[in-house]
């Protein structure tokens, strides 16, 4: 198979919304009723972007990376699972070029904490091309039910 110095991937996770959770994404404590429901953090929007990066480098999904069913990753940051995923493409010489990413959730409006999102990531990746996007499904589907959150994420990796 041949080697392409480019690479794109495609991520995209999903959580419920819980009681007695913290709203973490992008790293960021978002100060809300309710938080994503997960083993780790539930961050959707670093577990997307985990996917698509690991999708480019032709590795495992983040469930095969870092299995739910591992106490080690209880209540863990995903920014520490993001940093994780970045030391293993670079074994294999990739660097992520750019993210771009799309958090959908009714509420609460995140628009003022993208940039502190956008630092962390940056921060991991060595990247500065993000693009963290915020829209709501307009009260449709789980996520317009204020049921849960969910996350899309495309990066490019070169070598």
């Amino acid at each position: 198979m041949a080697d392409f110095n480019f690479r794109t991937g495609y991520g995209y996770d999903v959580h419920r919304l819980a009681e007695g959770r913290k709203l973490i994404l992008g790293g960021v404590e978002i100060p809300h009723s309710v938080g994503l429901e997960g083993h780790s953090d539930a961050d959707v929007l670093l577990h997307a972007i985990c996917d698509a990066i690991l999708g480019a480098a032709c590795y495992q999904d983040i469930g095969h990376q870092f299995p739910n069913t591992d106490p080690a990753y209880k209540n863990i940051s995903s920014l520490v699972l993001l940093k994780n995923v970045c030391e293993l493409i670079s074994k294999d010489g990739w660097k992520v070029g750019n993210i771009d990413s799309m958090i959908i959730l009714e509420e609460p409006k995140i628009a003022k904490y993208i940039p502190d999102m956008k630092k962390n990531i940056a921060g991991i990746t060595s990247c500065e091309n993000i693009s963290i996007k915020a829209t709501t499904s307009e009260g449709l589907g789980f996520v317009g039910e204020k049921k849960g959150c969910s996350a899309n994420a495309v990066t490019l990796l070169h070598k």
